[in-house]
This record gives C-alpha cells, structure tokens and sequence, in this order.
C-alpha cells in the first residue's frame, strides 16, 4: 500500500474529519468566548471594583518605573500580567461551561433518541415450547 493510499484512509477516516470539524468550531468559539469576557463581562467587573482595567494589571520586575504597561512592554521590561491571567481564568471558566452544557444537551438527545422500544412480543412457537417444557415438568 502506498504512502499517499494510507494516509487518504487515515484523512477520510470520520474520526478525523469530525475532529478537525471540531477544532474549526472550537476557534471561532474561542473567539467569541473571548470577545464576551473582554468586552461584556470583565468592564462591568472592573467598573464595580472601582475601575480597574485588568488588562493593564501588572507587576513591574525592573528597577525602572512606567506609566502604562505599553510603555514597560516596549521598552522590554520583565512583567508579570497577572491581569491578562485573570481574564484568560475567566475565558476557560465560561468555555468550560459552555461545553459542559452542551455535552449535557447532547447526552439528554441522545438518551430520547435511544429510548428504549417495547420488547417486540414473544413468538408463538416459543410460547408453545415454553407450554411443553411445563407440562412435562408437571
């Protein structure tokens, strides 16, 4: 079997297909998990602590003192943004969520769709060998 052969199975496989389907999804998910963290649920949070931008939450590792982070970032001093640290807490948090919510709508579908049907009925032979096995016990 040739190498190209191989890997078109390994490709066309529906694992594989639906994993990469996934990824795609995954990315734009992301995306917009990341866009509601920042631009809907972090500026109210900021506003209630009075303000605080936690993108711009650092600690400063030089001697040197800046006004902004922008500054301490172009200039290459050592950082610890622990603000960027929160809010990438915040952004697992809610995609967690949100996958575990929807894992649980897809195993309750799931669970409808395999309902389990009525036991079909017992042949009629069977019920007869059943009728013959106890009269012989008697």
């Amino acid at each position: 079997m040739s190498f190209i052969h191989e890997f078109k199975q390994f490709a066309m496989r529906g694992n594989v297909v639906d994993l990469a389907v996934g990824v795609v999804i995954g990315g734009a998910f992301g995306k917009i998990v990341d866009s509601l963290v920042k631009d809907v649920i972090m500026p109210p949070i900021g506003a209630l602590l009075g303000g605080v931008d936690f993108k711009n939450l650092y600690v400063n590792l030089s001697a040197t003192d800046f006004a902004t982070m922008d500054e301490a970032v172009k200039a290459g001093a050592p950082l610890i943004k622990y603000g960027a640290f929160i809010q990438s807490m915040v952004d697992f948090t809610l995609i967690a969520f949100a996958i575990f919510v929807a894992v649980k709508v897809i195993n309750r579908l799931k669970q409808t769709e395999a309902a389990p049907a009525e036991p079909a009925p017992t042949p009629e032979d069977v019920l007869l060998l059943r009728e013959i096995r106890d009269a012989l016990k008697k």
